[in-house]
């Protein structure tokens, strides 16, 4: 089974950074390497807000059963980047794109009876 294809409430992105490397002399003076070419831990949270419980059960099967938590990588739905135009390119990190993993588990509010919110938390690996 493939990541939820929900279209999310809200989203909050964290770009992250390229992987940089600091040295510093005793005297102060700093050197700096560029160890890549591609952004590296992207965060992107993803609300689902008054799903159907079946909905939000979904994010959980796929937690357990095709990530192992929070340890295999996954694609993300093309419904995750609808209705957000002009940041979708940037999830990717680049040309070669990128996947991703589970921070944690899902959180899940149950709203009312039979609906639910379901707040999912990723980290962008590049692959």
């Amino acid at each position: 089974m493939a990541f939820p294809n929900l279209v999310p409430t809200s989203r909050s992105f964290e770009s992250g950074d390229y992987p940089v490397k600091t040295f510093r002399a005793q005297s102060g003076a700093e050197t700096r390497i560029l160890y890549g070419d591609k952004r590296t831990n992207m965060k992107l949270s993803l609300t689902y807000s008054n799903i159907t419980d079946a909905n939000a059960a979904l994010f959980l099967i796929h937690f357990d059963s095709e990530t192992n938590g929070t340890f295999s990588t996954f694609a993300l739905a093309a419904n995750t980047r609808l209705g957000w135009t002009e940041h979708k390119k940037y999830l990717g990190a680049g040309d070669s794109g990128n996947r991703y993993r589970y921070e944690n588990a899902p959180q899940q509010v149950q709203v009312r009876p039979g609906v639910s919110t379901v707040t999912v938390n990723l980290i962008g690996v590049l692959t």
